[in-house]
């Protein structure tokens, strides 16, 4: 989904396909432990809340500091790491988030929660940038294509899985067992890079002046960043406190990690449907995903629901969410074929900052305005996205061609 790195080193030939598809899969277990990190407290907000003696507001922040971080960080690390084995960036970053959740399983203040979500922040911009050209110099050739894709798969598994299977064992086990495990995956995730990853000496790599130059020279691209900030924004500003949201219909703290899952199997369907649209009907799959992401807020905004009811509308939120990484990364790409390096770079710093704006200004909602609120800005939002996407034509580079 980003990278940072120009990718123009081959793949090392002769390499061994085997060992090279186990280091891949090495760092798709490392970036499903990443993204679920960053997006863990979204399910546990109001434990956690209650624990440390913050409102659900304030503790959305531990969703808000990672994401402004790893906007930031996604360049940053990667040119300030240009010259240094890529296994071993990989293998430090990856370390430092399985311990900043170590510390935060045992935080007794809200302030080390923080510091620790500052470290996660670090983590995953650097990693994510530098693992988009991480398979090029793993696998041959010919399977540089599906080891990306599987790669990229830890972060949309980790969006629709790996933060409702972390809610269900909050629920089971306490919050603090919940950071605790995704701690111990990343560390499990060092282990396998140390052991299965080859040294990766440092390729070329872009300068930040290309990143402002291929913004203002690409209108497609514009438009992609402009639709990723709409829809992620309106996402994470309503998902963020979506449990608190199910809380005030009644539902009770068991079915809520339940009902996450039932998200998170919705996602992966989503993601595979739009997969297979995608390169013959990308524009039609933008449209579909604000029209259902609106509706489904919406509709959980103005039905008072049961567990049955809100599984059903978090079945057609997660299958509009679920097709969102495919769909927006293929628009970035189809959108600047010349420069994907600073455009995907570009795009996830956008993607984390609107995960970030999202769980600030979901705070500032919740604690202003009332707790349903959230879901009437963020399909809001969706209808803005749906009205950029319409109002693009097929002509000059506002639309991407499939």
């Amino acid at each position: 989904m980003t990278t940072v790195e120009t990718g123009k080193s081959a793949a090392a030939p002769g390499r061994s396909a085997v060992r090279g598809w186990l280091a891949v899969l090495a760092v798709t277990l490392g970036i499903f432990s990443l993204m679920t990190s960053e997006l863990l407290p979204v399910g546990l907000l109001t434990p956690i809340g209650t624990a440390l003696d913050v409102s659900e507001g304030t503790a959305g922040l531990m969703v808000t500091v990672p994401g402004l971080v790893a906007a930031v960080s996604a360049p940053v690390v990667t040119v300030a790491t240009g010259r240094v084995d890529r296994r071993i960036v990989l293998v430090v970053l990856i370390g430092l988030m399985g311990a900043a959740n170590l510390v935060s399983a045992f935080a007794t203040s809200f302030t080390v929660v923080l510091v620790a979500r500052f470290l996660i922040g670090i983590s995953v911009g650097g990693f994510w940038s530098i693992a988009g050209g991480i398979a090029l110099r793993l696998v041959p050739a010919g399977q540089v294509a599906r080891a990306t894709a599987v790669i990229f798969g830890g972060v949309e598994t980790a969006s629709v899985l790996g933060v409702p299977t972390g809610t269900f064992l909050g629920d089971l086990s306490g919050w603090r067992t919940a950071f605790g495990a995704v701690g111990v995956l990343g560390l499990a995730s060092l282990t396998c890079m140390l052991f299965l990853m080859p040294k990766l000496p440092a390729g070329q790599t872009i300068t930040f002046a290309a990143l402002p130059k291929v913004f203002r020279s690409n209108a497609g691209l514009r438009v992609g960043i402009a639709l990723t900030f709409l829809v992620i924004t309106g996402h994470f500003l309503a998902y963020t406190f979506v449990r608190p949201v199910l809380q005030g219909d009644g539902i009770g703290d068991s079915s809520v990690g339940v009902l996450l899952l039932t998200f998170g199997a919705a996602g992966i369907c989503g993601n595979f449907v739009a997969g297979a649209l995608v390169a013959r009907r990308l524009r039609r799959c933008v449209m579909g995903i604000s029209v259902v992401l609106a509706s489904a807020m919406t509709l959980l905004a103005l039905v008072d629901t049961d567990a049955f009811s809100a599984g059903a509308l978090l079945v057609l939120w997660g299958l509009g969410y679920g097709a969102v990484p495919v769909t927006f990364q293929t628009w970035i790409l189809d959108a600047a074929p010349d420069a994907t390096e600073a455009a995907t770079s570009l795009y996830v710093s956008a993607f984390n900052l609107s995960i970030a704006l999202g769980a600030l200004f979901g705070g500032f909602a919740v604690d202003g305005i009332g707790t349903t609120s959230v879901l009437w800005l963020g399909a809001g939002l969706a209808v803005l996205a749906l009205l950029v996407v319409s109002g693009t034509g097929s002509g000059g580079r506002a639309e991407p061609t499939p």
